[in-house]
């Protein structure tokens, strides 16, 4: 049965008029009579947020400004298109380039320049019907439900579909990594294996001994896999994870590098390149990533002021402040409006104050950091907040230190990773035990909140008891025991008296809550599962 275009609302994002208007030609053959046309990236990003589209046809080459991976990328980042829309890129060539750096954020679909009607609108019914299937799966994906999503994949399996099967067991297993279920995704990688020789199937084993720490493994496995799969630029990705995990950041950097060389365009992989050059000091690769991300940021969702002082700081480092001032008048320029940068840059200016001995300038710099971090707290990013805590130390204010590092710590506790950046900063610029000592007392203190709330759950006083762990999830939301223990209590709760829809929702807005902040499955699954049999209860 053909498909009818009469109801869909379709964009076409081309800067070549004479090819929009042939675009739109054939798709009022289609009988279509909803169509919007943008000619640049940011005017088909504009109609995105004004109106839902059902199509979206995006040249890939759009000129100047945003092409049309970054049109892709922005609508991707801001939800701007519908779980049920299909994007598809149209492009003169399938050059390798442009394929490569859509890797990290894919199309529905491709279309190669010149096209007639029969391929468009084969194109088009193919994307729609594939996406109609999955629809149940996808919903879900985009409202966060991951265990609602599983069984939807697990009911279309049951269908039989054959045509589908591999696809849906893909979806299924992405989605018990998601919530750590390793031993469901690979039950499945391994089933797929059995039959059919899969990139995706091998690397996704490779990937859950990564997640299971067998770093080692991980290693010596992507090796292998890269030898034989080069242009899955993924794979470089979890072996320099894996290099990192193991302590060697310089085997990290060249595996990046290496990823780069293939595709330079991909502006998330730059800004990690130059994350890690910084980290290991090799100046030279820190300042050419960080020069690219400056450079594709400029049309890309994922442009960071953090680009900018990176490159600025090793200008600094090369001993060039002017270089340094000139970068950070263009981040001024380019990020004016926005906390984080604001700051970032009068701590940048303190620094590049200083390297030019100008006392003075600095101080004045110093002044309005403390300012803008008055003003804005705890809207700053993490890691600029820790920045903060150092250079508040360094001015003497010691006060300012404590309170940024006690809630760091309480806001991330369970983040091994970041826990031990506040260690690091804190060994080198203040005590090497005053961070441990931190972390104990805040760790104590969460220990006394889990043992009270217990406590009062136990004595049967639940309403005190979701108080106590409401309050305290208010102050750390991303405290994985005071999570759990607030949802066992809600389910609880929800079983010995009657649910309302208010408590269902909350009950599972926490639960997916919990999957973001890594509460494994294991620790979650059989919550999950009471709270769908409350459900059905209902029902």
């Amino acid at each position: 049965m053909k498909m009818s275009f009469d109801s869909k609302r379709i964009l076409v994002i081309e800067d070549q008029s004479i090819i929009r208007e042939t675009i739109k030609h054939i798709l009022y053959s289609l009988d279509a009579r909803h169509i919007v046309e943008a000619g640049t990236g940011i005017n088909g990003i504009v109609e995105m947020r004004r109106r839902q589209f059902d199509i979206v046809l995006c040249d890939y080459q759009l000129g100047d400004g945003k092409n049309g991976q970054q049109v892709l990328e922005e609508a991707k980042y801001y939800k701007l298109l519908p779980s049920g829309a299909i994007f598809i890129m149209i492009t003169v060539e399938q050059s390798k380039n442009m394929v490569l750096s859509a890797l990290d954020c894919k199309p529905d679909d491709y279309l190669i320049k010149p096209f007639n009607r029969l391929q468009l609108s084969t194109r088009i019914e193919r994307c729609i019907a594939r996406k109609e299937y999955l629809a149940s799966i996808e919903r879900e994906i985009d409202s966060g439900n991951v265990y609602q999503a599983i069984q939807n994949c697990e009911k279309l399996l049951q269908q039989g579909n054959k045509k589908t099967h591999l696809q849906v067991l893909k979806i299924h297993a992405e989605l018990a990594l998601i919530i750590r279920d390793f031993k469901t995704a690979k039950r499945i990688y391994e089933e797929i294996l059995a039959e059919r020789d899969l990139p995706w199937a091998k690397l996704g084993l490779i990937i859950i001994a990564f997640l299971e720490s067998d770093y080692e493994q991980s290693v010596e496995s992507l090796k292998q896999f890269i030898d034989q799969y080069p242009m899955m630029l993924e794979a470089y990705d979890w072996l320099a994870k894996s290099y990192e995990a193991l302590g060697d950041d310089e085997e990290a950097l060249a595996v990046l590098n290496q990823a780069i060389d293939i595709s330079p365009q991909t502006i998330l992989r730059q800004q990690r390149l130059a994350s890690l050059a910084d980290k290991v000091e090799n100046i030279e690769i820190a300042k050419k990533a960080y020069k690219a991300a400056v450079n594709l940021g400029k049309y890309s969702v994922h442009g960071s002021s953090n680009d900018f002082s990176g490159l600025a700081r090793a200008h600094l480092k090369s001993n060039s402040a002017n270089d340094a001032m000139k970068i950070l008048n263009e981040m001024n320029k380019s990020f004016f409006n926005d906390p984080d940068s604001r700051l970032r840059a009068a701590i940048l200016e303190i620094e590049i104050q200083n390297a030019k001995h100008n006392g003075a300038m600095a101080e004045r710099c110093y002044e309005k950091a403390f300012k803008l971090n008055d003003q804005f707290g705890k809207q700053i990013s993490r890691e600029l907040r820790l920045e903060m805590a150092k250079l508040s130390y360094l001015s003497g204010a010691n006060n300012t230190v404590d309170e940024i590092l006690e809630d760091l710590i309480k806001t991330n506790i369970d983040d091994k990773s970041f826990i031990a950046e506040i260690d690091k900063m804190c060994s080198t610029f203040i005590d090497e035990n005053y961070a441990k000592n931190l972390t104990n007392r805040i760790k104590q203190e969460l220990i006394d909140i889990n043992n009270e709330g217990v406590s009062l759950f136990k004595e049967g006083r639940i309403k005190e008891a979701l108080a106590v762990f409401e309050d305290a999830i208010e102050k750390m939301p991303n405290n994985q025991t005071i999570t759990l223990n607030l949802l066992k209590i809600i389910i609880h709760d929800l079983k010995r008296s009657k649910p309302d829809v208010k408590k269902l929702k909350q009950a599972q807005s926490y639960i997916n809550k919990a999957i973001q902040i890594g509460v494994t499955h294991d620790q979650i699954g059989n919550i999950q599962k009471e709270l769908d049999g409350i459900v059905d209860s209902i029902h």
